[in-house]
Order: C-alpha cells, then sequence, then structure tokens
C-alpha cells in the first residue's frame, strides 16, 4: 500500500492569522468554503479549531464518496490537522505570513492508497481531483477573507 498525497497552496491577501481563524471556524465560515464535492457537513463537537469533530461526505468522482468523521487538531501555530476516523486520510492546513498582509496557505491530505491496478489509477489521478477540489476551497476562502478586509 503506497501513500497518496495531494498538495495545493494559495497567496491569499489577507494576514496569517484572519486567514487561518477563518479556516479553524467549523461552526460558521467553513461551510460557506466547501465546494459542491462536500455534503452533510455538520459539526458534531466544537466549532472552532482544536477539539472540533466535523462530519461531511465528500464526493471525489461520480463513483467515489467517502464519509469522513474529523478530529480537528492545532499542534503547532498557524496549523489545523484533520484525522479522519473512518480512513487512513489526514488533512494539514498550513497558514503562514507572506508579507505585508498577505499570507501562504497550503492544504496537503494522505491517505494510504490501495494496491494493485486500482492503485496505481488511484495515485495517477486522485491526487489531481484532490488538488482541484482544495483550489476551489482555498479560492473561496480568499473570498471570504479578503471580503472581510474590505468592509
Amino acid at each position: 500500500m503506497a501513500q497518496v498525497e495531494a498538495t495545493t497552496e494559495r497567496v491569499i491577501a489577507a494576514d496569517a492569522e484572519t486567514v487561518f481563524d477563518a479556516l479553524a471556524d467549523y461552526k460558521d465560515t467553513r461551510a460557506k468554503l466547501l465546494p459542491e464535492h462536500f455534503s452533510e457537513y455538520e459539526v458534531r463537537q466544537g466549532g472552532d479549531g482544536e477539539g472540533t469533530l466535523v462530519h461531511w461526505k465528500l464526493q471525489a468522482t461520480s463513483k467515489r464518496v467517502r464519509d469522513c468523521l474529523l478530529d480537528v487538531t492545532e499542534p503547532t501555530d498557524g496549523q489545523l490537522v484533520e484525522k479522519d476516523r473512518n480512513s487512513s486520510m489526514v488533512t494539514t492546513w498550513i497558514v503562514t505570513p507572506a508579507g505585508e498582509g498577505r499570507s501562504k496557505a497550503v492544504v496537503t491530505t494522505v491517505w494510504n492508497g490501495a494496491g494493485g491496478i486500482g492503485g496505481f489509477f488511484e495515485r495517477t489521478f486522485a491526487p489531481k481531483g484532490l488538488a482541484r477540489i482544495h483550489d476551489a476551497i482555498l479560492a473561496n476562502l480568499a473570498a471570504e477573507v479578503e471580503n472581510r478586509q474590505g468592509e
């Protein structure tokens, strides 16, 4: 079983604290950031960063739906880690300053891929598909926090 990884990043015209706080706000902001690939979003515990338990279904392809129940931790400043209780999937969000009034958000998801020919296709295509989904979330995040700065 090989590990599969998808990483996406974006520079956002807002300070790192604002961006991180928006990402960590599972109660209000996070649901607004999710593209159509997500359904059944529900905060089951907490709602603000560390200690949050959140559920959603992720439809990566027309045939592939993943039921996710994620424990959220904040191991270091500017880092959110979402560990899925239902699989080996772990998503890490890192937000760092990137100059005056700007920040860089990087999201990386890793999981244990399938073996054999199915695993080959998963390692080949899944990272690209997940990167597109992450890019949509980051675009929505940028729009959300950049709009707040203009208020």
